[in-house]
């Protein structure tokens, strides 16, 4: 079992920043492949970023690619999200998750097995 628990959320300016972090339970954290999704009011949640068990393989969505960066720190059981130039559209509920699966699957929502509770993140116009 892996808990994960969201923080770093909050309401910010159009073309700033934030940090996100996703702290795990367990000692097996290093083991799964960690990935940032979000979900806005009346849509689908979407994939944002992923991160490899190695960390050495990143995967992010076309609207974040460039302003996103997806981090992780096994020491201390952590997955970062650097977000930067924030947009409007990007006002969301930011959710991590962990699971195991092959690389190029890391953007399939269904792959991942444990989720957050999520973080919300409104940026203002």
């Amino acid at each position: 079992q892996v808990q994960l628990v969201e923080s770093g959320g909050g309401l910010v300016q159009a073309g700033g920043s934030l940090r996100l972090s996703c702290a795990a339970s367990g000692r097996t954290f290093s083991s799964y492949t960690m990935g940032w999704f979000r979900q806005a009011p009346g849509k689908e949640r979407e994939f944002v970023a992923a991160i490899s068990r190695s960390g050495s393989r990143t995967y992010y969505a076309d609207s974040v690619k460039g302003r996103f960066t997806i981090s992780r720190d096994d020491a201390k059981n952590t997955v970062y999200l650097q977000m930067n130039s924030l947009k409007p559209e990007d006002t969301a509920v930011y959710y991590c998750a962990a699971g195991i699966m092959a690389l190029s699957t890391m953007q399939t929502h269904g792959k991942y097995d444990y989720w957050g509770q999520g973080t919300q993140v409104t940026v203002s116009s």
